[in-house]
């Protein structure tokens, strides 16, 4: 359980984000909602606040560092503390390789991969000066949100998301080296979905199917079926991992990056 616990989780407006909020909430955990979409982060608090938990939303960008200092404080002057950061935030792109530009690789490689490190850094700068919830626990925690796409660069969708592979393959890194750099105060691990049935898996299809002219939901019926489980994947199936890093049971938990796939890509 997470009582006394401050979770705050970018991207939380919607989607996986918006699962991880809602389930650390059950836990017992406040939660702030970061999104650069304000009104959305808003309705999720208002669920949250149903839940008898406290909640409060806050526009971020996590491509300004500004921005992602701004959030941090924000948590720690409405809650005293910040204990758990879930660095979610991120977009992605299906495009011909050769129609890929400059500005498309920057844009998912800094919303991905610079957002991903600002929100980071933030909340570690938070995270180091405060006394841990009991003694000989981690003062902090910090959850990334990488992809089982940063594992590997075959497949059928490879060529057209070189960019977005890239960038979850840095996150990936990432939580490695500032797992490395932060202990023992603080611990950050990463989180790996597969196909999950959210907007952005909607706009992969559609994207996808635009690109090679398949017919709508071709390209997610093609790439559920290949799931050993038999399944796609739903925000919740990842938001109950999240839920177990947030907890005292994966205290001794650090660098690593955990595939929650239904067995997609085994290791």
């Amino acid at each position: 359980m997470l009582e006394n616990v401050v979770v705050a989780v970018t991207g939380a407006a919607q989607g996986i984000g918006r699962s991880i909020a809602l389930k650390v909430a059950s836990l017992g955990a406040d939660v702030c909602l970061a999104d650069i979409n304000l009104d959305g982060a808003e309705a999720v608090a208002d669920e949250i606040r149903d839940l008898g938990r406290n909640a409060m939303a806050v526009r971020v960008d996590v491509t300004d560092p500004t921005s992602t200092e701004d959030l941090m404080r924000s948590v720690t002057q409405n809650f005293g503390r910040l204990d758990v950061a879930v660095c979610n935030a991120g977009i992605v792109q299906v495009k011909p390789f050769f129609d890929i530009t400059a500005e498309d690789w920057n844009r998912t490689m800094t919303v991905n991969g610079l957002g991903t490190f600002l929100t980071l850094q933030s909340a570690a700068r938070v995270m180091r000066e405060q006394t841990p919830l009991s003694p000989g626990r981690p003062s902090g925690k910090i959850i990334n949100m990488a992809s089982i796409a940063g594992r590997y660069g075959a497949g059928a969708m490879a060529p057209m998301t070189p960019h977005y592979r890239a960038s979850k393959a840095a996150v990936i890194s990432l939580t490695q080296t500032a797992s490395f750099g932060l202990a023992p105060k603080i611990t950050v691990n990463a989180v790996c979905p597969g196909i999950v049935d959210t907007d952005m898996w909607t706009q992969i299809d559609r994207e996808w199917s635009e690109a090679e002219d398949l017919l709508p939901g071709e390209a997610w019926r093609s790439r559920t079926a290949a799931i050993p489980m038999g399944r796609p994947q739903t925000p919740t199936d990842v938001a109950e991992v999240v839920g177990f890093l947030c907890s005292s049971s994966s205290d001794y938990m650090t660098g690593q990056s955990i595939n929650v796939d239904g067995g997609l890509f085994m290791s």
